[in-house]
């Protein structure tokens, strides 16, 4: 297979139809099954800290809470001025609340309605392609070109509050999408599914530090590193590139960037880069009339003291309460073509799966966990995330150009393989829906993975199928 990425096109789709055709290497797809993902954690269901099931609940309803500028449901107003969304769940609910991007895209129907009246749809967004975020790596220079000595990478929202009824004068324009993807400076970001967050936020640095030193011994090139806290030089872990140290900054960071609402962990409301002054670009910020949409001051969520129980709460530490008790996603059954896969095929796909190097990077078991006050659940548990929670090099076919915290522009989080078997997009932008087509991009200039894969190649055709497999029984 390694012959046909250096030939045409034409002859590569060919190879790869013949391929399909000889060999019937398929990717069962995603498992329609109910595993029961989307649960809370079992000691939380048994409420073992008394009122910890009523925090997961209160965080889940807020988590699908349709926020506006005013009178927003949760009691915490804000949307805007720019946005991705306008909901936690309309990014994260395949196949269950708190996951990822699901097939029908909500985005798809934001601009022309009262969601973004005067928008335009990006022409990236389609109405099943995945939930995303856009992302310029570059500033640009006077004549419209990428600048390459002067590094962006901030998040560009969609959308805009623009003509809402509720936005008062604000009149923002959105950002120039086709004019970047012009000048190649267009990268996006999808969801990242956060069922069983809370166990590897509770994994201590000690156990992954000896797991990193156990992987690096290893016959297959990989070696990795971690993302640490710009404070306390801690290990970050959540984001693709592991930039977020704890699920309340993954919140707080969300919350701001992708819905516009200032809150006690991120209490501005966010200019995009640029107006922000970064880039040598001059910015002066937002204008004035839109800021204090809400007319309720700053920040737009916080604390609730006059409130009893899970209400006290502000937005962002619900969100993060909700996401830290949820249950790991539960494994299960392959229908493939109609006809339910053996569990010798899983086991052997499992076993193919560490001998061929994979397992380097996408440990099985990332640790276990230290102990935790919050709930019996998340104390002394094992997390068989899949996960080594490093950063790596994975080359120039998946490079972003995007730096974040010690993270660089070809550098990426082991992503979590738990919950796979009902994910949708795969890869960091979504590009593909196939498991052999994310597996292939994983090989380019650069890649800490070019062995593995290579090795996945020179795998007998069942036993490539058995890797598929048992990566959709996750």
């Amino acid at each position: 297979m390694k012959a046909v990425k250096f030939v045409s096109v034409l002859v590569f789709v060919a190879a790869l139809f013949l391929v399909g055709t000889a060999f019937a290497q398929t990717d069962p797809g995603v498992q329609a099954a109910n595993r029961g993902t989307g649960a809370a954690l079992s000691s939380v269901l048994a409420n073992d800290n008394p009122g910890i099931l009523a925090f997961f609940q209160d965080g889940q309803s807020r988590f699908q809470a349709v926020e506006s500028v005013s009178n927003s449901p949760t009691g915490n107003n804000g949307l805007g001025p720019r946005f991705n969304s306008n909901s936690c769940v309309s990014c994260h609910a395949q196949p269950a609340v708190g996951g990822s991007g699901a097939a029908v895209n909500p985005q798809f129907k934001f601009a022309g309605s009262s969601v973004a009246p005067r928008d335009a749809t990006p022409f990236f967004i389609s109405a099943n392609g995945p939930t995303r975020e856009a992302r310029f790596p570059f500033f640009f220079n006077a004549d419209g070109t990428a600048n390459t000595a002067n590094p962006n990478g901030g998040v560009e929202d969609l959308f805009t509050v623009t003509g809402r009824s509720d936005a008062g004068t604000c009149s923002l324009a959105q950002p120039s999408f086709q004019a970047a993807a012009n000048a190649n400076n267009l990268i996006f970001r999808i969801p990242t599914p956060t069922f069983g967050a809370g166990l590897l936020e509770n994994l201590d640095e000690s156990t992954l530090l000896n797991s990193r030193n156990n992987n690096l011994n290893n016959n297959v090139g990989v070696a990795g590193t971690f993302n640490h806290n710009g404070n306390d030089g801690t290990i970050t872990r959540f984001g693709w590139k592991a930039q977020n140290k704890s699920l309340h900054i993954f919140s707080g960071e969300a919350y701001n960037v992708e819905m516009g609402i200032s809150n006690l962990l991120f209490p501005q409301d966010r200019p995009l880069p640029g107006e922000d002054g970064n880039g040598g670009t001059g910015g002066t910020g937002l204008p004035a009339n839109c800021l204090n949409l809400s007319g309720g001051g700053y920040p737009e969520d916080s604390n609730n003291p006059g409130s009893t129980g899970a209400a006290i709460l502000d937005d962002v530490s619900a969100f993060a309460d909700f996401m830290r008790t949820l249950a790991p996603p539960p494994t299960g059954g392959v229908v493939l073509n109609g006809t339910a896969v053996s569990a010798t095929s899983i086991a052997n796909g499992l076993a193919d799966f560490k001998a061929i190097g994979c397992a380097v990077c996408h440990n099985p078991t990332t640790g276990t966990t230290q102990a935790s006050n919050i709930t019996g659940s998340l104390s002394n548990a094992p997390a068989n995330a899949f996960t080594d929670l490093e950063i790596h090099h994975m080359g120039t076919g998946l490079a972003d150009n995007v730096s974040q915290g010690g993270a660089g522009g070809d550098q990426f989080r082991s992503a979590p393989l738990w919950g796979l078997g009902q994910r949708i997009f795969l890869l960091h932008d979504g590009r593909t829906t196939n498991l052999l087509a994310a597996i292939e991009a994983h090989t380019s200039n650069g890649s800490e993975a070019n062995t593995a894969e290579a090795n996945f190649d020179n795998l007998t055709a069942s036993q490539q199928q058995d890797v598929l497999n048992f990566l959709r029984s996750l």
